[in-house]
């Protein structure tokens, strides 16, 4: 299947104020010094590499509530929301290498100012969807979604350093793949929404390919729009990507990993992907990471068109 080579900008988001744990933020740089931006020139990709944002703390950020860091997020996400958007209007596919997974907020928002009508398929253990009132943890990266959906507006405070975020989704504008660790609060608003979700369970009882049918079929069947991927790597089993913040045992095989991009990338609608919350400091042995790296570039090279078969229909004697 050869088309005319895909254009991608790349934007390195090294931040990790969204959640505790450090060595987030260096996620962006083990994935280009292990090669995703020569892997995918290799595809004949035509690759811009915008660098690194670089972000800063915002002084006397104190909680809001319970909410830890909310003016420094803010902060981040309104620069990266520019950069996306600057991506975009240049006609590229944005590709965002986290980073925690607060990102999206910016990541989606800058987006969706360019293609309004775009769907996202949101790839993780956690829903990512608590409010700044259900969060028990207080944690930004738990609650992207939250302030994305233009259902849950009347459910959001004005948290400082977020007031500039617009919703910009619908429920039905969202599909989620491999959750298996949604907070009560969290099950009330996708359920209260009618958000359409696929659990482990799910992918268990259906099958990834039933899945991926149903989920583009939902999202795109009936008018063809920009697709936006958020692959948390903490939606894939803890034995393929080890080094990431909230590992959930019992996630997608890399099979199903690779599957669910080799769909997407299919459709021929791929705008905009996040790889999110990869940390390098948390894997156990070197080996560890370089296999949370490894997978996280395999995910991405798929996204864009490399296939398990190899890329050449060649005839099967």
């Amino acid at each position: 299947m050869s088309s005319k080579p895909k254009s991608i900008g790349i934007i390195g988001a090294p931040f990790s104020k969204g959640q505790p744990r450090g060595g987030v933020e260096e996620g962006p740089a083990a994935l280009r010094t292990a090669g995703i931006v020569e892997r995918l020139e290799e595809r004949e990709c035509d690759v811009k590499d915008y660098g690194n944002l670089t972000f800063v703390d915002v002084p006397n950020d104190t909680p809001f509530q319970i909410v830890k860091n909310p003016r420094t997020v803010g902060k981040a996400n309104e620069q990266l929301a520019g950069a996306v958007a600057e991506v975009k209007k240049n006609g590229r596919t944005s590709l965002v290498l986290g980073g925690d997974h607060s990102l999206a907020i910016g990541s989606i928002s800058g987006h969706a100012k360019v293609h309004p009508d775009l769907c996202v398929i949101w790839v993780d253990a956690h829903s990512d969807i608590n409010t700044p009132l259900t969060t028990t943890s207080g944690n930004l990266h738990g609650q992207p979604v939250s302030f994305l959906m233009k259902e849950l507006k009347g459910k959001i405070p004005d948290v400082p350093g977020l007031s500039w975020v617009t919703p910009c989704l619908s429920a039905k504008d969202i599909v989620y793949i491999g959750l298996r660790d949604v907070d009560p609060g969290e099950h009330q608003i996708l359920k209260d929404l009618g958000i359409k979700y696929f659990s482990m369970t799910e992918v268990d009882k259906l099958g990834i390919g039933k899945v991926m049918e149903e989920t583009l079929s939902y999202l795109i069947g009936r008018k063809k729009r920009p697709i936006h991927l958020s692959y948390d790597v903490d939606g894939l089993d803890p034995s393929v990507t080890p080094a990431t913040g909230t590992p959930v045992p019992g996630g997608l095989t890399l099979r199903e990993g690779l599957y669910i991009t080799e769909e997407i990338y299919k459709t021929g609608l791929l705008s905009g992907l996040d790889i999110m919350e990869v940390n390098p400091s948390l894997g156990k042995t070197p080996e560890e990471v370089n296999r949370t790296v490894n997978t996280a570039i395999a995910i991405t090279l798929s996204c864009f068109g490399v296939a398990r078969e190899g890329n050449h229909s060649a005839k099967r004697l």
